[in-house]
């Protein structure tokens, strides 16, 4: 954590009705010491008075580019240097596009383009809106320059939708800023992770598969991403959007996962399976659909590659992490998995109903060889938040000056 006392922090607040939130954010921020000033976009002052701004901040809140009292005096410029950080929360698909097209045609864009300041944003936009193509290309385009996500998470929207797209809330919001100015416990590492279920084809139309929605293994692509990380995402078939800054290769079989893992795997220093690979896969898929004939049906199946093993087994290898999702004797069933594996931590959770498989929350087991870490249930970007905190002291305990 890093100490803001003093410092200053620029809140640009976009028209998203997410901007109820803000005023809490500059409360926080606040507490904590910093000093706070508000530029707000035409938009956003439709949703929220800036009056309300200006009596939590203690500060005239700004947001014409044209305000001749403060343009006189060059003032866009004047807050650009003035500023320590600046957070845009929420940040709209609109203003995510302008600062991706370099646009300066508000009080908010211009001092964002004349700033040497870090930026930071807090998307929060409908889900459809988060997940297209155009959305994600423009946070790909800003993290490559260096700007910062913070979230969005899962859950349900004003609109009445449910999906990725809702602003962090405050308090996560202003804890991941004053970890930014840090190193994060990442920090120039390669972290690999495999998410999601695999499909294994019967026919052409059939195939065996699981449950499976992938939100655990991409809430960690996330956060270990978050932690400072260059992180490779191989996943199996899902509908979620890629993280901010991540890179993604696509996949369906066990065979295409292994292959996939195995490719990328030179360099890696963290490996973390959170993938639901299938364990079998049906001798032979048919090349022409199978027809409704018998009563019964028979399906040959044989063992799929291990990935997670195959990676341990690894001569200079990456620090290994497995994930055991169990019905019952959850923590002798992982352990057994841990140590048969030889894993350098398990994470293990039972299946169960609202919990594990398509599910927003989840409470694990942490284990590894002379430890045991029970994490309780919370949703799963939190919980990932968490686990990768575990991993990094784990990990930095194991390979001391890595």
């Amino acid at each position: 954590m890093i100490d803001i006392k003093g410092r200053h922090v620029l809140l640009g607040v976009t028209g998203s009705i997410a901007a109820y939130k803000s005023p809490d954010i500059v409360r926080r921020l606040r507490e904590q010491g910093a000093e706070v000033r508000v530029v707000m976009t035409a938009s956003a002052e439709k949703l929220v008075s800036p009056t309300v701004f200006q009596a939590v901040s203690g500060e005239p809140v700004r947001g014409d580019l044209w305000d001749d009292r403060a343009e006189a005096a060059m003032g866009h410029i004047e807050l650009a240097r003035w500023a320590d950080h600046i957070l845009i929360a929420p940040a709209t698909a609109n203003i995510i596009a302008e600062l991706a097209a370099g646009s300066a045609s508000s009080l908010l864009t211009t001092i964002c383009l004349a700033t040497d300041a870090p930026v930071t944003l807090a998307p929060a936009m409908n889900q459809a809106m988060w997940s297209d193509p155009a959305t994600q290309s423009n946070c790909d385009v800003l993290s490559r320059r260096n700007m910062r996500f913070i979230g969005p998470e899962a859950g349900s929207q004003a609109c009445g939708d449910i999906g990725m797209g809702r602003m962090s809330e405050p308090a996560e919001i202003v804890s991941r800023l004053l970890r930014g100015g840090e190193p994060g416990p990442f920090e120039g590492l390669h972290v690999m992770v495999t998410a999601g279920p695999t499909r294994e084809a019967i026919d052409p139309v059939r195939f065996v598969s699981n449950r499976s929605s992938g939100k655990m293994g991409f809430a960690v692509a996330r956060a270990a991403a978050d932690a400072g990380a260059r992180v490779t995402l191989i996943a199996g078939p899902v509908q979620l959007a890629t993280p901010p800054g991540v890179e993604r290769v696509d996949v369906e079989t066990t065979q295409q996962m292994f292959d996939a893992a195995m490719q990328h795997i030179s360099g890696v220093d963290i490996y973390i399976g959170a993938a639901a690979i299938s364990d079998y896969r049906p001798k032979t898929a048919m090349a022409q659909k199978i027809k409704k004939s018998a009563d019964t049906f028979t399906l040959e199946m044989v063992k799929s590659p291990d990935l997670l093993a195959s990676i341990a087994a690894l001569a200079d290898g990456p620090f290994t992490v497995g994930f055991a999702a169990e019905t019952e004797n959850l923590e002798q069933y992982a352990t057994d998995k841990l140590n048969r594996k030889n894993l350098d931590m398990i994470i293990a959770n039972l299946v169960g109903e609202k919990l594990c498989f398509d599910a927003d929350d989840n409470e694990v087991v942490v284990l590894w060889p002379g430890g045991r870490r029970q994490i309780p249930k919370a949703s799963k970007p939190e919980l990932a938040r968490t686990l990768i905190d575990s991993i990094a002291s784990l990990y930095h305990q194991a390979r001391p000056g890595a």
